[in-house]
Parts: C-alpha cells; sequence; structure tokens
C-alpha cells in the first residue's frame, strides 16, 4: 500500500510504499478516503510532541473511511476515526489502509462526505466543550470569537448563535466578513487590534489564536466574565498586569481536549447530524496524499480557512 512516512523531524513526508496491515484483535483495519492534517500532526512532525512514534512513521491522528476487516464492525461500514495513539504513539492515518484501535473509531452517517467526517472531531468538539463544557455559556450572553474565520472559530461563532448568545466575530481582513454568520457582529482586527475591539463589550470571550489578539481581547471581558483559551497561533505568550487582572475577577479557562476527549465523544453524534442537514458548516481543502507536504505548508499560513484534508482519490 501508499503510505505518508517521515524519516526525522521536519523532514518532508515522503510517500512512500509499506506493508498492507494484518487484522489483529481490538484493531479495526479501515480504507482511508480521507485523512486530515491538522496542528497536532504538524507538531509531532516537528518534534514539539510529548511523544512520538519511531521513525520511520505514518503521520495522521485523524481520518475516515470503510470498514475492510474488524471484530467489531461489519465489513464496509463507514467510520471515522480519531485519537487512541493513532499518529502520536504509532503509525497514523496518511496511508491507504489504516491499522485502528477499535476505540478510535466511531460510526460515519451516510449523509456526510469522507471528508467532512474525518476533519469535524477536532474542530466540532473544541468548540462545543469549549462553549458547553467549560464556559457554561447561557443563552443572551455576549461573546467574542477570535480567529472567527478558522475551523474551530467558525464553529464557535454558529454553535454560540444557536445557543441564543449575542456574537461578535474577530477577522483578520475585510474580505473575510462575507463567511460569518449574518447574525453575528464583525470586527476586522487591522493593525490595531486594541483599536478594533475598543467598543466591544462580552462576558466571555473564547480565544482560538494567542498572542497580542488575545492581549488586546482579554481587557473587553467585563468583571465577573470568562475567557476560554482554544489556541495559540499568533503567540503562546501572554503578559498580564496581575494587579489590574486581579481586580477585574476574569476566569482564565483552558480548553484541553485530551483530558475533555470523552465530553467530545459524546458530543461527535448530535455534531454530525448537524453537519448532515447543514445547520452547521465546515470547510475543508482537499490534497492529494503525495501532497502532504504542502497541506502541512497551508495550515501554518495566517488566514486560511477551513482544515486540510489528504485524499486518496482526489
Amino acid at each position: 500500500m501508499k503510505a505518508v512516512r517521515v524519516h526525522a523531524f521536519g523532514a518532508p513526508p515522503l510517500l512512500e510504499q509499506a506493508a498492507e496491515p494484518q487484522r489483529r484483535a481490538g484493531r479495526t483495519i479501515v480504507r482511508m478516503e480521507a485523512a486530515t492534517v491538522g496542528h497536532i500532526d504538524r507538531t509531532v512532525w516537528r518534534g514539539s510532541f510529548l511523544k512520538h512514534p519511531p521513525f520511520p512513521y505514518t503521520p495522521g491522528v485523524e481520518a475516515a473511511g470503510v470498514v475492510v476487516a474488524s471484530g467489531s464492525l461489519p465489513e464496509g461500514q463507514r467510520v471515522w476515526l480519531r485519537g487512541s495513539g493513532l499518529g502520536t504513539l504509532f503509525d497514523g492515518t496518511w496511508c491507504e489502509l489504516i491499522d485502528a484501535p477499535d476505540e478510535a473509531l466511531g460510526l460515519l452517517p451516510d449523509a456526510v462526505p469522507a471528508t467532512l467526517g474525518s476533519a469535524f472531531f477536532s474542530p466540532c468538539t473544541s468548540a462545543w466543550v469549549a462553549l458547553h463544557e467549560v464556559a457554561r455559556l447561557r443563552a443572551g450572553e455576549r461573546v467574542l470569537v477570535t480567529g472567527a474565520t478558522g475551523a474551530v472559530g467558525s464553529l464557535l461563532v454558529q454553535l454560540a448563535l444557536d445557543a441564543g448568545a449575542e456574537v461578535v466575530a474577530l477577522v483578520s481582513d475585510p474580505a473575510q466578513a462575507k463567511s460569518i454568520p449574518s447574525a453575528a457582529k464583525v470586527r476586522v482586527l487591522g493593525d490595531d487590534p486594541a483599536a478594533a475591539l475598543a467598543s466591544v463589550a462580552a462576558d466571555l470571550l473564547v480565544d482560538t489564536v494567542g498572542g497580542a489578539v488575545l492581549a488586546a481581547a482579554l481587557p473587553r471581558v467585563e468583571a465577573g466574565g470568562r475567557a476560554v483559551l482554544v489556541g495559540y497561533t499568533a503567540g503562546n505568550a501572554l503578559a498580564l498586569d496581575l494587579a489590574h487582572f486581579l481586580q477585574r475577577d476574569v476566569a482564565l479557562l483552558p480548553l484541553n481536549m485530551f483530558r475533555r476527549e470523552a465530553a467530545g465523544r459524546a458530543a461527535a453524534p448530535q455534531l454530525l447530524a448537524r453537519l448532515a442537514d447543514g445547520r452547521l458548516r465546515l470547510d475543508v481543502q482537499p490534497f492529494a496524499l503525495e501532497d502532504a507536504a504542502a497541506a502541512l505548508d497551508w495550515i501554518a499560513q495566517r488566514g486560511h480557512r477551513g482544515r486540510a484534508v489528504l485524499v486518496a482519490r482526489p
């Protein structure tokens, strides 16, 4: 079979021939139809993750496809795959035949394309858990979302509106405003984030980018409010004036989806149902399997929309 292989940290991923996996107890072989290229894959590839598979390894934490052999699911069953060591402890999903632990699989409805089935879990469940498990969002609250056109940010806007919140979406470019639901208010970041947010007041901030954007957005949270920290693509450091911060009593709440994966998996069926009937929208950008290196570069670009997905047959 064909598989993308990485031979050293940061080395270009190569499409190579690899041995086909053999059926083992407690594991399922899935014919890959789509495999997501995400930031966790990039982190492992760069050597910045806590663990990594032995070299050479096949990256990929998420995918969707069809069961080939399994002791728990029928042949031909459509499934999505996520976690349980895929791409972090052992070979992952960027290959034609995936050898996956049974617990990594979920059922994929027929109405959901494989590209969405591969890409949905991280952004959809992160947005859901951030709002409903971590922030405990209430109807009528004012929510500020940074990075609102990114995969997680766009879903945060949609889910917060659906929950009855008033939403302000922060975008980096005026052209991106057209992709934001009309029910949300839009602020354009520009060269001065603080100025762009000067008139905004929020009960809840959900920040997906970190850095200077988070520093500018945090003071817009009302005293006693909450800020959920999801990502740090714009920088992973934050300086606080502790005296001022303590007086305002804003709770900083980190989102750790490794610890909260059970909550994400519990929410997955209803999120897939919303994707199937159009209540939720998630953009995907397909790449051929041999273009994994280009996909890794694409997700590192500021302002890209949606998720990168490798497809077996573009």
